[in-house]
């Protein structure tokens, strides 16, 4: 082996033997396949942890009726939408059927949201308990049978959508409209059983001529411990479907489609304290679609007609990425002349959107 070295600088060659091109050669090539490979692993590991990055499908949230299961109203908004076991204050059949046997008074409440990308959803309802009692001396002192009626609407839509022709030019503001006609029923059977049945009317009002109507069942149930536990037990939207027909605008090439609603089945408690003035609320919700869901929440009567609340909804225990709502509001009650007349506010959190849920309404109780 030859080589030329400064003699000043002996360790530093300037030239060396064929082999020792070789041997460098192949080293170098070594390097590249390994920096490559390398590479390749890196490149391998950003690609799944930016697939494990994004949020998890879930089939929910493509179904249809979503607005109805938004909740209903300030109060039971402000409850984490909990409330299928409550028999307390103001009742609605939105959330339990059966619930509207326990009703002190004639109820009636609406409500207003302020949301977000020209949204709208509004609310009204009216509960009523009736008592028929029997000519037989044992039974005046309390009714023989006690039923309940509670019919309500919920009413959604969009409105301001920038209508554009074929040659995308614009032609007018469009706007959907979604409503829930709803009518429910109960009995109570003993002190401590209710049972109760809500017919659902769906109407949905998409572009011009094309609309869809459904029907739907709730069954509910309530039983009463005693003064402090209730349990409950929901099956929500049986037969719940919109049917599409969109004949009226596209002719022979319009298709028809059937689009179901989950099947919700809800498990709730409620535990009641007087002496210290407050109530919580919890629900499981599980779904035909693959959703497991824990709402819960609580009210506090700090001080004569004045209702403290708060709650969490939608913490989905089968989806980690499912965006949680959590929530708070107050009602003011005021007593005129046997009149209970009360204002209700709740505010739910929003994700995804550029601004949070206010809903807004008034309550009488005659």
């Amino acid at each position: 082996m030859s080589s030329k070295i400064f003699n000043n600088y002996p360790n530093v060659i300037l030239s060396s033997s064929k082999d020792d091109r070789v041997e460098k050669l192949h080293s170098e090539k070594f390097s590249l396949i390994n920096v490559f490979n390398l590479s390749i692993i890196i490149f391998s590991l950003f690609f799944t942890l930016v697939l494990s990055a994004q949020p998890q499908f879930s089939e929910m949230s493509v179904k249809p009726g979503a607005f109805s299961r938004m909740g209903f109203g300030p109060r039971g908004i402000g409850m984490g939408n909990g409330l299928s076991a409550l028999t307390e204050g103001n009742l609605v059949a939105y959330y339990n059927p059966a619930s509207s046997v326990f009703q002190e008074g004639n109820s009636f409440q609406t409500g207003y949201s302020f949301l977000s990308l020209d949204r709208a959803l509004n609310f009204i309802n009216f509960t009523r308990r009736f008592e028929f009692r029997s000519s037989k001396a044992e039974n005046l002192g309390k009714p023989a049978s006690v039923a309940g009626v509670s019919a309500g609407i919920i009413n959604s839509g969009v409105s301001k959508i920038d209508g554009r022709d074929n040659n995308g030019l614009k032609t007018k503001e469009l706007s959907t409209s979604e409503n829930l006609f709803f009518l429910a029923v109960a009995n109570k059977f003993s002190e401590k059983f209710a049972l109760g049945l809500t017919v659902k009317f769906y109407y949905y009002k998409l572009y011009e001529d094309i609309t869809s109507t459904g029907v739907g069942f709730d069954i509910g149930a309530i039983y009463k411990f005693n003064e402090n536990f209730n349990v409950s037990f929901m099956l929500v939207d049986l037969n719940s479907k919109y049917k599409w027909d969109t004949s009226p605008i596209y002719g022979q090439q319009g298709l028809s489609s059937e689009n179901e609603f989950p099947l919700l089945k809800k498990i709730g408690i409620r535990y009641n304290n007087p002496q210290n003035k407050f109530l919580l609320v919890a629900e499981f919700e599980n779904s035909n679609v693959g959703t497991n869901i824990l709402k819960f929440g609580g009210e506090y009567n700090i001080y004569e007609g004045l209702f403290l609340r708060a709650g969490v909804d939608q913490f989905n225990l089968s989806n980690g990425d499912w965006a949680v709502k959590p929530a708070a509001g107050f009602s003011y009650l005021y007593n005129l002349d046997g009149y209970l007349i009360g204002i209700d506010y709740a505010f739910m959190l929003e994700p995804y959107s550029s601004s949070d849920r206010h809903i807004i309404g008034v309550n009488f109780n005659f």
